[in-house]
């Protein structure tokens, strides 16, 4: 929870979480989707303060937790679980610089598809994301965006319009990613 004490890492054997920071209005604002094979609570854990964020299980969930006293041997020893730790914390840290990007400099249309672009550029079992299939309905992708559902919805339904994608119960397909991307990248103002 947020404002806990941070004195546990957290490995994802099987499932996935989401974290998310809650405001004092009680608002809440995703920061990531965290699958099989991913940490959490590094960043609090390694400056030993309090949790930043929450973390609820988005299904079932088995975890490997440590304390940083326990990680310090198998550091020491191996210059190669350092060096995935390192590319770990630095993921989170790339993954947390494109959020804000995303979340200040786009627009709701460029964020739809900002997210639907990032999210199926490679297939992940532990998702359900095949490459060109989201598996989230319009509720969960609202809450990840931090956007109305009601936005949300107008937003698939206008790249449905012109192509772009097909959407199914609780799942978003992509039939054109260059056009997607294309507009992504040029930034369009059509809308």
């Amino acid at each position: 929870m947020q404002g806990d004490q941070a004195n546990r890492l957290y490995l994802i054997k099987k499932g996935r979480v989401r974290v998310y920071y809650i405001s004092s209005k009680g608002e809440e604002l995703t920061l990531e989707i965290v699958e099989k094979g991913r940490i959490f609570g590094e960043s609090s854990f390694l400056s030993q303060s309090t949790r930043q964020t929450t973390v609820d299980a988005v299904n079932e969930v088995e975890l490997v937790s440590c304390t940083l006293e326990e990680l310090y041997p198998y550091l020491n020893q191996s210059k190669e679980l350092t060096f995935i730790l390192f590319q770990l914390l630095s993921n989170t840290c790339w993954h947390l610089a494109h959020q804000l990007k995303r979340s200040t400099f786009y627009n709701r249309h460029e964020k739809v598809a900002s997210f639907l672009l990032d999210e199926t550029a490679h297939s992940n079992i532990d998702k359900a994301i095949s490459e060109n299939c989201l598996p989230y309905s319009h509720e969960e992708l609202s809450v990840c965006l931090g956007l109305n559902r009601v936005t949300v919805t107008k937003v698939l339904n206008d790249f449905k319009q012109k192509g772009w994608i097909q959407l199914q119960y609780k799942r978003i397909l992509i039939i054109n990613r260059k056009a997607l991307t294309t507009f992504l990248h040029t930034l369009a103002q059509e809308f």
